[in-house]
This record gives structure tokens, sequence and C-alpha cells, in this order.
């Protein structure tokens, strides 16, 4: 029995006997047999892990200090499944870009950057997980040429990339969990629009209440 079922204890052990093998052994009886051939002795205990803290986030103290960049998921009403880029300024949790396509490579992810560096003007760092759109080596080869350093987070540390994977929940539950789109257009538009009224409209309480752009606006007249 021990030899087949290896993470079996002595308790299971015992009610398989008793209950499905039919056997009346008293417990006490099959515990000597059981010490008696070391079965007690032949699992070793773990050596236990200590856990790695995560590094804390870092809080950026200017617009386009740092970057936080990723993905999102969802499906249109045929079933058909698309993804979503986003790409957010951490200083003042401003939303610079949503990318809506079925596809979304690693060129165009760099094609998306570069239209919003032409307009906001380029980070310091950009902060992302571990997949495979990022450790591709076409970002890494764009964010050298533009001086911009890659910041990717710890594996499994999903808290390290905090201020996105807020800003994915607040689009989830305010329009994309909302609504059921018939193509990709319509989630693009839709995208657009939204994005737009969380920069200038949507008070954010990580802000003490006030709109990312009211941020942004305080902090240049500073």
């Amino acid at each position: 029995l021990t030899h087949n079922q290896r993470n079996w204890g002595f308790g299971l052990c015992v009610l398989h006997l008793r209950n499905v093998k039919g056997h009346r052994w008293n417990h006490k009886r099959v515990y000597r047999i059981y010490r008696e051939l070391e079965l007690n002795l032949r699992i070793k205990p773990k050596k236990r892990i200590v856990r790695e803290k995560p590094d804390p986030l870092a809080v950026p103290q200017k617009a386009n200090d740092t970057w936080s960049i990723d993905f999102m998921h969802d499906s249109l009403s045929t079933g058909r499944n698309f993804r979503l880029f986003n790409v957010l300024d951490d200083f003042n949790r401003e939303g610079l870009a949503i990318e809506a396509d079925f596809s979304l490579p690693a060129e165009r992810v760099v094609r998306v950057l570069d239209q919003v560096i032409e307009w906001r003007g380029k980070p310091r760092v950009i902060r992302c997980d571990n997949g495979p759109e990022y450790i591709s080596a076409v970002l890494a080869i764009w964010a050298e040429k533009r001086s911009i350093r890659l910041e990717h987070i710890q594996p499994g540390k999903p808290q390290q990339n905090a201020y996105i994977e807020r800003y994915n929940r607040t689009v989830r539950y305010d329009w994309l969990g909302q609504y059921l789109f018939d193509s990709i257009d319509e989630v693009q538009e839709h995208a657009t629009r939204w994005l737009w009224t969380y920069n200038h409209e949507r008070p954010n309480m990580a802000l003490g209440g006030i709109t990312p752009k009211q941020k942004l606006a305080l902090a240049t007249s500073a």
C-alpha cells in the first residue's frame, strides 16, 4: 500500500485498510508494524525556502520619469480574442495610449511607444513584466537606441507593476467588462473616448481626488 501510495500517511493507510479493504486490525497494531518497517521515516521533510521580499515600488517625482506598459485580453461578440496594449505614466497615472488589435507583436509595441514619445517626450524608464513581447530583441534594441532603460519586474511579483495593474482594473470595470463589441474598430473607438475622459474628467483617488491632467498641470506650474 505504501509503495503504491507514497504520499499517504499512517492515518490514510489505517482508513483504507479498515474502510476499503475491510480489515478489523486495531490502529495500534497497524502503527506498530508501520514503525517496525520504518515507513514513518520514508519521506524526508523538505527544507523551508525563505521567501524573497519584492523590491519596493519606486514613486516617480516627475512626468516621464517612469512609464508602465502591459497587456489585457478580452473577446468580441463573435468569440474572437483581442488584446489591449496600455501605456501609463506612473507619476500622474495618466493613460498615454490604449492600442487594440488581434495581434500586438513587439514591432507594434515599438510603433505605439514612438507615437506617444512624439507628443509626450521620452521616458527615463519603462517598467514591464517578462512577457514575450517585452523581452524580445526588438524592444531591447529600440530602448537602447532611445537611451531608455527597460525595467523588468521580478517574476511572480505583479505588485512591482502596481500602478498599471490598478489602471488595468479600472479599464476592466469602467468599460471593457461592461460592453460587448462586434469589431476591433469599435473597441479602439471606445478606448480612445474613454481614455480622454479618464485623463481629463475622472477623479483619481490615488491622486487625492483630482484628475491625471490636473496633477500634471500642478506639477508644471510648481
